[in-house]
């Protein structure tokens, strides 16, 4: 008999099906049990009753965990969890669970499990719905993403995790030996992003993994992630790249709404907004200046700190009845060498974040195309020339005026579950002190 996922038993019943899963929930009352199992698409309860009796025997002997087969009969039950259940007929044991769980799979309100410990037993942790729920949405983010981009004419490109520089700012590296010299894990694509511009390829993205030795122990910090990057030529500003990436934002909300927004509202209590366009806009000093007036205190000259972060978006959110909000006009001193400058004020960059409910989501600005400018800039940046050469030479020989951002997924996706650690929405997550699994 072929296999039915629990999802589509509904639309079986009077039929017998064949289930497979495991065993989330076991419910004994003497001649009958009752039996949660779960699959990928859903749970569904399995009754078994003293008629079905070598079934019944089997089931004496299972663990919490341990994976079945189970074939009966689907029947409409309006007690039933979902308005459906299966009565069994026959049970076979695939693998059997220990009988102690390190961490409960159905947590109760009253033996909540801390969140290190739910990392140290991750493969269990992930078996929840809500857990599962999660990465078939950052499936769909991604899946989006690159559909709206390959629809409007982008090329995909795979730049090398092994640099002989920097990307970014000299901190924050990883070193690594690399035969007979030193090379460093990628921070960013950015080099290889503009590369592409010099190639005339006009319009590029990727999505790969990016390493930050950050020493920080924050909700939102990790040093290794998957990051999605964009760069665009031909622009006339910042502003541009900002237009597009208000269109690929809101493309994506409204595919995941579309599909998820039910299930995310049911087990997170999220409803998903889809953003409406354009994204308002401030500008760092007009950033300063609200918060100000606001008593919120200035952390960060030319920055946003965390709080900051907060009650600008709470502000936006009042005014506006908008979840996002750019800010731009960034000062050179936290901006690295390549950002373009403005011309009426040469202290400040034409570059932008974004901001999505109180979480910088979003990096981005015009970039440099000029070579005797970049030039005057990495060395006012006293960065050492001869180290990053073979970047500088992609513009020795032409290259557009371009621009380009760098998405955080696992930023977006703590934002679209409303959940406040960047730990919860990563598959293995990795900081300064955990290696393993």
């Amino acid at each position: 008999m072929k296999r039915t996922l629990i999802e589509k038993v509904k639309g079986k019943a009077g039929e017998q099906v064949k289930i497979v899963g495991f065993v989330h929930i076991i419910r004994d009352q003497g001649s009958i049990k009752f039996l949660i199992i779960s699959d990928i698409s859903g749970s569904i309860q399995v009754v078994i009753t003293k008629d079905a009796v070598e079934a019944l025997k089997i089931s004496k002997f299972l663990n919490l965990e341990s994976v079945v087969e189970i074939i009966g009969l689907a029947k409409i039950e309006s007690q039933a969890p979902e308005g459906i259940e299966i009565a069994a007929e026959k049970i076979s044991v695939l693998s059997v669970a220990a009988p102690e769980m390190p961490i409960p799979i159905i947590e109760k309100s009253e033996e909540k499990v801390s969140l290190q410990k739910r990392l140290d037993w991750r493969f269990l942790d992930l078996r929840k719905p809500k857990n599962q729920l999660i990465f078939k949405v950052w499936t769909l983010f991604e899946q989006s993403f690159r559909e709206y981009l390959i629809q409007n004419g982008y090329i995909e490109i795979h730049s090398p995790k092994f640099m002989s520089a920097p990307s970014e700012s000299g901190g924050e590296l990883f070193e690594v030996k690399y035969f007979d010299r030193k090379a460093y894990l990628a921070q960013s694509p950015q080099f290889y992003k503009q590369m592409a511009m010099a190639s005339g390829f006009e319009k590029v993205f990727e999505t790969g993994p990016i390493f930050r030795a950050n020493p920080s122990f924050t909700s939102r910090h990790d040093t290794e992630f998957t990051g999605y990057d964009m760069e665009i030529s031909y622009i006339d500003s910042h502003q541009d790249v900002m237009k597009e990436e208000e269109k690929v934002t809101q493309y994506i909300i409204k595919k995941i709404k579309e599909k998820y927004g039910e299930e995310i509202l049911k087990l997170f209590g999220r409803d998903l907004v889809v953003p409406t366009m354009p994204f308002p806009q401030l500008t760092m000093k007009q950033t300063k200046e609200i918060l100000e007036k606001m008593n919120v205190p200035n952390e960060r000259d030319g920055d946003l700190s965390p709080e900051e972060e907060r009650k600008i978006c709470d502000y936006i959110k009042k005014k506006e009845d908008h979840e996002f909000v750019f800010i731009t006009e960034y000062p050179v001193n936290v901006r690295p060498f390549y950002h373009m400058r403005l011309e009426k004020n040469l202290k400040l960059t034409k570059s932008f974040d974004l901001l999505w409910n109180g979480l910088e989501i979003t990096t981005g600005a015009q970039r440099e195309h000029r070579y005797d400018i970049l030039v005057a800039q990495a060395k006012e940046k006293s960065v050492p020339l001869e180290s990053i050469q073979f970047y500088l030479d992609f513009f020795k020989y032409g290259c557009p005026p371009h621009g380009g951002l760098g998405v955080g997924p696992s930023r977006w996706l703590m934002k679209i579950f409303d959940v406040s650690n960047v730990r919860e929405v990563t598959y293995l997550y990795r900081g300064v002190k955990r290696l393993k699994p």
